[in-house]
Parts: structure tokens; sequence; C-alpha cells
């Protein structure tokens, strides 16, 4: 089978974040398995990379490029709905599987050129969507989480299959010194401000704030005037090994402010038994589960102290939760497999619904 992942949003090497990780190990999944995979995606035009991308769509005249940067095939454009034709024409998929950022235009520039659909819904973010799912004439839906199902289908009338983002564990298990309490991602809506908050309040333990999202050098200089002052605090850039993260990691943070739908560092920080103190909004207790401690956003900043101060300094506390994080993360719903084989499986029956419509 031939599938393409598409969505409105850049990719490595001009984005990278939940969605990009758990796309590019579906790719090695299906690569794996005999399949080809390929993607979709928005060009950026930043940097070196984004210039040698422009250069060529002037040179050509056409809407989209064509590289193999990550090991396989990705098209990129500014529009990429606008570039479904060509992506279409160069690849020849089978099934496209759209995510995220304007799905509802991608996926009807897929379906005009008889491309069967899956949507994977990702957030619920619904203005992302660029248009009213019920556009979308014979798509099958994923969601990765429950709560995600459910708000899609309170608000669409549709059923999703909940598989949530796939990992490979060997990705990010490590042995972990414990040197800091990480928070990855510093944007306000990922908890910022409370973050700073509580690590204003324990002077004497060390946090690491890790870019994810890439920071504009405006952003990033208002985060280290704001951390500035403390002292405690260590801004780093982001990293496509997650292992030099984790591996310095005793307890992961993850204040979000936003409805998450999942929370992916969570099972991410699992995998190397690492407690998290997570937020109780959107999926995000979902994907902390067993694996920590959840609080409400609003809880007393001394509440979210006290918890911060107990899992660092009681070690027969933390070394229970860090048992039950690394257990948490061998739970049957994210085994690779049976993800792999699930997702292969909506695939298969928007194939088949689509030759029998051809028919």
């Amino acid at each position: 089978m031939k599938v393409l992942f598409a969505g409105g949003n850049g990719y490595t090497p001009e984005f990278s974040g939940g969605v990009q990780s758990s796309t590019h190990h579906l790719v090695e999944q299906l690569r794996a398995h005999g399949h080809e995979a390929s993607v979709l995606a928005a060009l950026f035009g930043d940097g070196m990379f984004g210039f040698k991308a422009r250069a060529k769509m002037k040179l050509t005249g056409q809407r989209a490029v064509i590289d193999s940067f990550p090991g396989y095939p990705v098209v990129r454009a500014w529009f990429p709905w606008e570039a479904a034709g060509f992506a279409v024409e160069k690849l020849k998929p089978d099934v496209a599987v759209v995510q995220c950022h304007k799905s509802v235009p991608i996926g009807k520039a897929l379906e005009a050129q008889g491309i069967p659909l899956v949507v994977y819904l990702r957030n619920v973010e619904f203005h992302e969507l660029g248009g009213d799912l019920s556009e979308l004439r014979q798509a099958r839906y994923i969601a990765n989480s429950e709560f995600t199902a459910r708000t899609y289908g309170q608000r669409f009338g549709i059923e999703s299959t909940v598989i949530p983002p796939t990992i490979n564990p060997a990705h990010y298990a490590t042995e972990t010194s414990g040197d800091f309490v990480t928070l990855i991602n510093p944007y306000e809506e990922k908890g910022f401000e409370l973050a700073v908050r509580i690590a204003g309040r324990c002077p004497d333990i060390p946090f690491l704030f890790v870019e994810s999202w890439k920071l504009a050098d405006d952003h990033r200089a208002r985060i280290e005037q704001t951390i500035a002052p403390l002292g405690n605090v260590r801004l780093e850039s982001r990293t496509s090994n997650m292992k030099t993260v984790y591996g310095r990691t005793k307890i992961l943070l993850a204040p979000s402010k936003w409805e998450e739908a999942w929370g992916r560092v969570a099972s991410e920080a699992h995998c190397s038994g690492i407690p998290v103190i997570g937020s109780r909004r959107g999926g995000l207790p979902e994907a902390v589960g067993e694996g920590g401690v959840v609080l409400d956003y609003d809880a007393p900043l001394d509440d979210w102290v006290e918890t911060v101060r107990r899992l660092w300094q009681d070690k027969a506390w933390y070394d229970r939760q860090s048992a039950a994080a690394r257990a948490f993360a061998g739970r049957a719903q994210l085994d690779p497999d049976a993800q792999f084989a699930t997702f292969m499986g909506v695939l298969e029956q928007a194939v088949t619904q689509g030759l029998n419509k051809a028919a």
C-alpha cells in the first residue's frame, strides 16, 4: 500500500512537534512492513533548506517541490491543498491520511483526485480544520484519545477509532541522571507562565525548559528575560534526540493551559520511568494516567509546588511513581504492533470503500 500523510503545517526539518514525531513513527512502521509512505506538508521557506526549496519552485514554475530529507518523499508547497494533484501525480498514493491544519481543504482536494481518505484527529482546534468535516464525503476517522473522539463526536456527529500517538520506545527510553524538572515547549498554552511561578517557589530545584515548536528570536528573548532573575531555570534549543533531554530529567512538568488532545511528551517520559505532573486539561489526564499526578491547572500554586517538592525529595514515593510510569508505558493501548494493526485496519477499510464506490 502507498500511504500519503497530508497536513497544512510544516514538516522536518522546518518544523517539529508531536504530530511530526508520530507521523515519522508511522512512516517507519509502514516501511518496515513493506509499504510505501510519503508526506504532503506546508513549506515555510526559512533558512538554507527553505531557500533551496523556494529557488527550486521558482526555477521549475511548479506549485510544489519534493525532497527526501527525512529518508522518504516529502512534497512541500505554500498551500498544500493546491499541491494535491502534484502529490498524487508524483507519489500515486492508494490512501491519504489527513491531519490537523487545513484538513478540510486538503481532504477535499485529495478526494477530488479520487484518493480514499482517513482523517487523523490530533487536536480539538476546530478553527484549524479550514472548514466543516461534513464536506468530506467518504472519510474515515481516527482520534488520538477518547477525549478527542468524544469532542468531535459531539461537534460533528462522527465516529472515530481511537489510536493514541504512536511511539517507538527505543527513541526515548534511557537511564536518567535526574538532574532537572523539565518543561518541554515553553509556550503560554503549554503552561510556561505556571511553570515559571513553580520554579520561582523552588529556587533549590533546577528546572530545564526545552524548545519544541521553534521559538522566534523575540519570543526566545522574552523567555530568557523572564527566567533570568530566577537563577534555577535553564533554556535549551530543540533537539532531534530526546534521549539527551529525558536522560537528565527526574520529573516532567506538563502544566498545559489549553485542551490537549493527548500529551505525547508524557508518554515519551514514561518510557524512561519519569513521572509526570500534568494539568487536568483535555486528553492530558489519559496520557499521564497512572504514571504521575494530575492537578487542576487553576489549583492553588501551593498544590503544584508541594507536588513537585514531594516528588523531588521523597525517594520512596518517587520510586513508586517511577515504577508506575514505566509500567504505564507498557500498557496494551500503547503497544506499537497493536496500534499499527488497528491503523492499517482503518486504512484498508477506506481503500475498500473507495474501490466499492468506483465500481
